[in-house]
């Protein structure tokens, strides 16, 4: 199975021409085979805005959505795009899981804001489930989110095999992203994919880690381009063979979360 991430620089409030190149990266992955695309976190937008901006641009991004369901429908092909989304007077930074048929089947808003994210958004409801698509179950977080282990854990003990983190992560934090993502996908035993931008201060680096903790792609710090991998869930059960974490876990230390076979 081929996966795909878009590596790409958005011009802050420039929705028009990020809607456009968006558009041209993920037809260009699915040209190339792709059956799951994953778009980085406020990548219609920019991240570089006020709260009266985003608020302004709300309701553009999430119509992008729509788009999206379009493509997925008509292609065939599984997507992961972020946007902003609003419940009553609040802001979320948000994603939605979009099926091979265009069905919405989760949409996830950051749970874990980052510094200043707290000025303009609300913190999502601190609920971690995976999601099952065609191509696998899948665990999505956000940036932030993916520097607690936790959410990480409990995403693999539910059964998530693949775990997608979309992300604006800055030079100033590319060094936690090259130890943190690894480690997610070491101590759970399970894919890992970090999806983010260039440009504006980013760190670039896109990558994909396997059930080992070995990096399988990276891309640069400073181009846009796509990551298109081969992924063999396979994978998962060997590393589990040789690395026991999940097998010896034990589940009376998270209250309420029900232990699922893993082996």
């Amino acid at each position: 199975m081929k996966i795909a991430a878009i590596q790409m620089e958005s011009i802050s409030g420039q929705i028009d021409k990020n809607r456009e190149k968006g558009k041209k990266f993920v037809y260009e992955a699915i040209k190339k085979g792709a059956q799951l695309i994953v778009l980085p976190e406020l990548w219609s937008s920019g991240y570089h805005l006020t709260k009266p901006v985003f608020a302004k641009l709300q309701q553009e991004t999430k119509d992008i959505v729509e788009q999206f369901r379009a493509i997925a429908r008509e292609h065939s092909v599984v997507l992961v795009v972020p946007f902003i989304d609003k419940k009553g007077e609040d802001f979320f930074i948000a994603l939605s899981v979009i099926e091979s048929n265009g069905e919405i089947l989760k949409t996830y808003h950051k749970s874990f804001l980052w510094d200043k994210e707290q000025l303009h958004f609300k913190h999502g409801e601190r609920k971690y489930d995976p999601i099952q698509t065609s191509i696998g179950k899948i665990g999505t977080l956000i940036c932030y989110d993916i520097e607690f282990p936790e959410l990480s854990r409990i995403l693999a003990l539910r059964g998530a095999q693949l775990i997608i983190v979309s992300s604006v992560t800055r030079l100033a934090s590319e060094k936690r992203w090259d130890i943190q993502l690894p480690a997610r996908a070491l101590d759970n035993t399970v894919f890992v994919l970090g999806a983010n931008t260039v440009g504006e201060g980013s760190c670039g680096k896109t990558k994909l880690i396997d059930p080992k903790g070995a990096i399988v792609h990276e891309c640069s710090r400073t181009k846009e381009e796509i990551l298109l991998c081969d992924l063999d869930f396979s994978q998962i059960d060997k590393a589990r063979l040789k690395i026991p974490y999940l097998k010896e876990f034990d589940y009376s230390l998270v209250p309420g979360l029900v232990e699922t076979k893993l082996y």
